[in-house]
């Protein structure tokens, strides 16, 4: 994130203003399409951060990328990041409105990195392993494959990392052998 005081402070006034008019929902929608279109299109976010390309160009191009999927409030707060000059910030935006949504729902996101993937029961049941562990009411799971953990997993979860993965464990002993404790211990 470049700027995430400024993309916070967007957030809470867009989420406070969909709060007072209702639309909270839609909005947290609106930010989840957003986010996919800019994961999917990385032409749009490098045309959001142009400097190349002017204000009024991006405008008509965010309103035809989003035309009829975002509803009133989210169109005018995207105009508005345009007449403001920060269409460049919309992804990081888009983040921050998830977040705090999650935040003021009681959603916690959990990502658990596997090697290969997952079952949907294994996953259920890492989703209510964690929801009792931590007195957690709502999880969100999030599931990545990495091959080079080449086995285990690891969990990710507010601020929180529990690496159970044979790349950690082959780390530590290769640590373990470069320290050498017991050539000292001979002599």
């Amino acid at each position: 994130m470049q700027n995430p005081r400024l993309a916070g402070r967007y957030a809470k006034s867009l989420i406070d203003l969909a709060i007072e008019q209702g639309q909270l929902e839609a909005v947290y929608a609106d930010m989840k399409y957003l986010q996919q279109v800019c994961k999917a299109s990385k032409d749009f976010t490098n045309l959001l951060k142009s400097p190349v390309i002017k204000a009024d160009q991006k405008n008509s191009i965010i309103k035809a990328v989003t035309d009829g999927k975002v509803s009133k409030l989210t169109a005018a707060f995207n105009d508005l990041l345009v007449r403001k000059g920060r269409e460049s910030d919309l992804m990081e935006i888009a983040a921050a409105v998830v977040e705090q949504y999650n935040t003021l729902k009681g959603i916690h996101r959990v990502t658990l990195t596997t090697a290969v993937p997952v079952s949907d029961e294994l996953k259920k049941s890492i989703e209510d392993k964690v929801k009792t562990a931590n007195d957690f009411g709502t999880v969100e799971l999030e599931t990545k494959t990495d091959e080079s953990l080449i086995g285990g997993f690891v969990l990710e979860f507010n601020n929180n990392l529990v690496d159970a993965s044979i790349l950690r464990d082959l780390k530590d002993i290769k640590k373990q052998f470069l320290q050498n404790l017991y050539i000292q211990q001979i002599r």
